[in-house]
């Protein structure tokens, strides 16, 4: 995905830090809420460019792992303090554990329950007893809408404006599509066009609820009015005296 790969150094461009800081301070605040003690160590699975990071480590000691080292690099310039890993998101073992677990949009690209299985797993892995992992779509089933949206915004000299797509051609299976058309702005002044089509996974709610559940967790659905459906996964406590 070129969002990713060749178009990753212009990824501070494409969203509005504003937006970044609303959603994660709400995804602290369900963080502190569900983790007992309070949660001092957060892993990141699927850190992206780190915009999200950038506000969360303000609560947290972050440890950020991507598979795409362009975004990594990224994600670096912004984020120093913060300890980076690459890897694959369905198979990293880092040797150690965490007070909690956070998965954004990286776990959209999951299209098969299998995938969705395996990060579900890695968090799991990745946790302390009574730590918990949130995880958060793009959408559920149950709550996908077709669409459009656009965005974009500028950084260092360059611009970015985009229309985002969103489809789902074949309602039976676990997968929807959103296409990007990306305007790139240089420092120049020059203006190119991109496009770039991503392939997003998307399962019923109860399939969330009985992958985490299989998976070990005790899980739950936390909604905000504004901000997209996520779930909670907390891995129980070990029983006294053990």
């Amino acid at each position: 995905m070129k969002l990713y790969g060749e178009l990753a150094d212009w990824w501070p461009a494409f969203y509005d830090s504003t937006e970044y800081r609303r959603e994660a301070a709400h995804f602290a605040r369900e963080i502190r809420r569900a983790t007992r003690p309070a949660p001092r160590t957060l892993l990141e699975l699927g850190s992206g460019g780190g915009t999200t990071a950038a506000h969360l480590k303000k609560s947290f000691n972050m440890t950020l792992v991507d598979i795409s080292p362009r975004m990594l690099a990224v994600s670096k310039s912004i984020n120093p303090e913060c300890e980076h890993v690459r890897g694959d998101i369905r198979k990293v073992r880092l040797g150690g554990t965490f007070d909690a677990v956070f998965a954004h949009d990286a776990i959209a690209h999951m299209t098969t329950e299998r995938d969705l299985a395996a990060v579900m797993a890695t968090a799991y892995a990745h946790l302390r007893p009574g730590g918990v992992a949130l995880l958060v779509p793009d959408f559920v089933k149950e709550t996908f809408e077709p669409g459009t949206d656009e965005g974009g915004s500028d950084a260092d000299g360059r611009s970015v404006r985009f229309l985002q797509w969103v489809v789902d051609p074949n309602p039976r299976d676990t997968s929807y599509m959103v296409d990007f058309a990306i305007l790139l702005r240089g420092r120049n002044g020059r203006v190119r066009l991109a496009h770039d089509r991503h392939t997003l996974g998307l399962f019923p709610r109860t399939r969330w609820l009985s992958l985490l559940r299989r998976t070990g967790f005790k899980a739950e659905v936390v909604r905000h009015e504004s901000i997209r459906e996520a779930f909670i996964g907390r891995r129980l406590p070990l029983p006294r005296g053990s």
